[in-house]
């Protein structure tokens, strides 16, 4: 399977081809002695849905019901090419500390997801809510959402030296977020677009607007951004 956010985020090769191995495993067992078994599970069927022990670090939408971690599809060649330039704007924030994300389209997703499933970090978004997004925002909003979500990873693994201690991890990641939208160069459209997009889709463990914005701001200021252009896209 190809790189998906190559360089930061070395997308783990084959991790598609072990989702589909699972599936395999799941609906066919060939051991010998097994076909018993198979016809009393085929009476009462369940879906498999992914371990208990997947950790859940970011959410932009309900998780009322369970990631199926079966249904990881790979992302789209939009989702590919957006994402490669999140990979390029914060590439050098973690160095030589990156993290490795997998990222995947998934209908079980809540929205947008960074979740800790065993030893892989994965990056899932719902197809409808992609779609919804660019509908609205554009690649800005998109651009945007993933920022954040890479925000959350850096910080956990190589947060850069600028960060500020107080700030809470949903802080950090927008600002991170912020320091994206610098380097990515975005025009006054699609900046607007961007902080737009993180307004109207906050996790619930997301501080106010209000709160959020100055950090943002911090970000995109520290990474080279100026001050009087992320006002005007920010009122």
């Amino acid at each position: 399977m190809k790189a998906i956010l190559c360089g930061l985020l070395l997308f783990a090769v084959g991790a598609l081809g072990e989702a589909r191995a699972r599936q395999r495993a799941a609906s066919k067992d060939e051991r010998p002695g097994r076909s018993a078994e198979r016809k009393r599970d085929s009476a009462q069927p369940q879906e498999k849905t992914a371990p208990t022990t997947a950790r859940v670090l970011c959410t932009l939408g309900s998780t009322a019901s369970p990631y199926n971690a079966y249904l990881d599809q790979r992302p789209t060649g939009d989702a590919m090419e957006l994402s490669g330039k999140v990979n390029a704007a914060l590439v050098a924030m973690c160095r030589p500390n990156c993290p490795t994300l997998a990222l995947f389209r998934n209908s079980t997703a809540a929205n947008l997801m960074l979740i800790v499933d065993g030893a892989r970090t994965k990056i899932l978004y719902k197809p409808e809510f992609f779609t919804s997004v660019y509908d609205n925002y554009g690649d800005g909003g998109i651009l945007a959402l993933l920022a954040h979500e890479v925000g959350h990873a850096i910080d956990t693994a190589a947060p850069p030296p600028w960060m500020k201690n107080g700030w809470t991890p949903e802080l950090r990641a927008d600002a991170l977020a912020g320091c994206a939208f610098a380097k990515m160069n975005l025009g006054a459209s699609a900046l607007r677009a961007g902080l737009t997009t993180l307004s109207k889709y906050p996790s619930p463990a997301h501080p106010s607007w209000e709160m959020r914005l100055p950090a943002l701001e911090a970000g995109y200021t520290q990474c080279g951004g100026d001050r009087m252009t992320f006002a005007k896209a920010g009122n």
